[in-house]
């Protein structure tokens, strides 16, 4: 039977979600207060991180965290002003910080993260979207031997879970790229990695495809989820509201306050991401680069050179701070010395990061009410896979995997 679903969000989860449900023969409608493809799905790094199964909370961050926070040269950021509110979820998040936690959360994420180049490309299957997409090595760039060894626990996971990497050092460097500058003398390689040269441009063109199969998308904002009758959600929003048989959060680190309403409350926070392009960029690495000591990644993209990363805690409603983008700028002349590019554009958005650093994915209850956010770094890699499990469960047909790990749920009432 043909159901009627709302899909609250038009990033790349929202309408990777709504492609899969029109697949599966269900009428949806998208529902978001922007055009498809802004907030994170607008400003990420582009890449689709197969080996991006490794938590932020590894064993040691504890004791690495103060100091990091206190270091001008640290791609860490904490808004002072805002500490007193985080701190509840900034002890709960460190909490993971263990060997236990990080090897749980790491064989969750690589469910849903290291196929993500075949997921795309089964999202992209005869759709106009798919010219963004670019397969690619992904190269982690380092200082020195040293400091890919002192990466040494964060490896090991990497070789367990299938992405071995490929080590090039001293003069080699600069044969394998000659856009690496003398900073970096140690390359780690992963292959079967790959790309979107226009991150916001690959999602509105998703959003088009969507709607050339049938699909609608309605410009509000969602003020309330009602659940009165069980079967029949109804979505309230500012053009009105939207009776349905199903509807799926997919609005990101937006996303707590709908959660609240449905009686549940998330450990939800905004890691706020920050990136600059280069425009029209020249002297630039060929593949995605990690440039380790500063945490960001550098993609060669349609407009130029993006280079994205750092985190900073800070809340939703602060403007951008100076210092990322000062970092930033530090780090990519010391790791691409020769880099010539136009001008720049700045940016920053926000990542929605649980304390457990897993998205949550599954129904609410029996509400008729599905999630699908929190996905903190992996949001474009684990996007389309998110949204064909989702479209399963909606459309009574879910995958064999155990989505037990994602249960919106897991934090309690």
């Amino acid at each position: 039977m043909q159901k009627h679903v709302i899909v609250i969000g038009a990033g790349i989860v929202g309408v990777s979600t709504a492609i899969w449900l029109r697949r599966f023969g269900q009428d949806v409608t998208i529902v978001d207060r922007d055009r498809p493809g802004q907030a994170a799905s607008y400003g990420n790094a582009g890449l689709l991180a197969a080996s991006a199964m490794v938590p932020v909370t590894t064993p040691g961050l504890i004791t690495k965290a103060p100091k990091m926070v206190l270091d001008p040269d640290s791609p860490l950021f904490v808004r002072w002003s805002y500490l007193p509110r985080i701190a509840p979820w900034l002890v709960r998040y460190l909490k993971h910080a263990n060997d236990r936690d990080t090897k749980r959360i790491a064989a969750s994420l690589t469910e849903i993260t290291a196929d993500t180049v075949a997921q795309h490309f089964a999202l992209t299957d005869g759709l106009k979207a798919r010219e963004f997409l670019t397969k690619s090595d992904y190269v982690y760039a380092y200082g020195s031997r040293v400091e890919f060894e002192d990466d040494r626990y964060a490896w090991d996971l990497k070789r367990q879970y299938g992405f071995p990497p490929t080590l090039i050092e001293g003069p080699d460097v600069q044969d394998y790229d000659p856009c690496f500058g003398s900073a970096i003398r140690c390359l780690a390689v992963v292959k079967d990695h790959g790309f979107v040269i226009d991150p916001g441009g690959y999602v509105a063109a998703l959003a088009s495809d969507f709607e050339a199969m049938g699909g609608r998308i309605v410009q509000a904002s969602v003020e309330d989820i009602e659940t009165s009758d069980p079967s029949r959600p109804r979505v309230v929003t500012t053009q009105g509201p939207f009776d349905c048989d199903a509807a799926v959060v997919a609005s990101g680190a937006w996303s707590k306050q709908l959660m609240t309403r449905l009686g549940l409350s998330i450990p939800l926070e905004s890691e706020r991401g920050y990136h600059i392009v280069m425009k029209n960029a020249s002297g630039g690495p060929r593949t995605p680069s990690m440039i380790t000591s500063g945490k960001f990644v550098a993609t060669p993209m349609k407009a130029g050179l993006r280079c994205a990363g750092i985190v900073e805690l800070g809340g939703l409603e602060a403007g951008p701070s100076e210092a990322p983008f000062a970092l930033l700028r530090r780090k990519i002349k010391s790791a691409f010395p020769d880099l010539e590019f136009d001008g720049e554009e700045t940016w920053m958005g926000h990542r929605p990061a649980t304390t457990d650093s897993l998205p949550l994915i599954g129904e609410v209850r029996n509400t008729g009410v599905y999630t699908a956010f929190g996905h903190q770094h992996v949001g474009l890699t684990a996007g389309p896979k998110t949204g064909r499990l989702v479209a399963g469960l909606i459309s009574d047909q879910p995958s064999n995997q155990d989505l037990a790990p994602f249960s919106p749920h897991r934090f309690g009432l």
